[in-house]
């Protein structure tokens, strides 16, 4: 692999790590919900930005592209799905603190 392939993929890394920290923050250090889902939202565009780099860099950009539709599709119906299921705890509690949720019964 030519050096300029190698270093753009590690200054990508950089940002993939800072990204992944923060959304395991986001996602650990709240107890609101729609914020822990924002979290979770910047981890998979972390993933996202991860997976193009290493296309890009292993020359097959075409496969990782089709890799990355696929994950964003999936991403967003799972985010729209956990949505719901945070505004009928949202409907049910009038709040959107996690703690709330080990109350919930069926």
């Amino acid at each position: 692999m030519d050096s300029q392939l190698i270093h753009l993929f590690w200054t990508f890394s950089i940002y993939v790590i800072m990204l992944l920290i923060i959304g395991g923050y986001c996602m650990l250090a709240t107890l609101n919900l729609v914020r822990a889902l924002i979290g979770l939202e910047i981890l998979m565009k972390a993933v996202t930005l991860l997976i193009i780099a290493a296309g890009y860099v292993s020359r097959h950009p075409a496969q990782a592209q089709a890799l990355v539709i696929t994950l964003i599709v999936i991403e967003t119906v799972g985010i729209a799905i956990a949505m719901g299921i945070v505004l009928s705890i949202y409907r049910h509690k009038k709040s959107l603190d996690s703690r709330n949720i080990m109350s919930l019964k069926g």
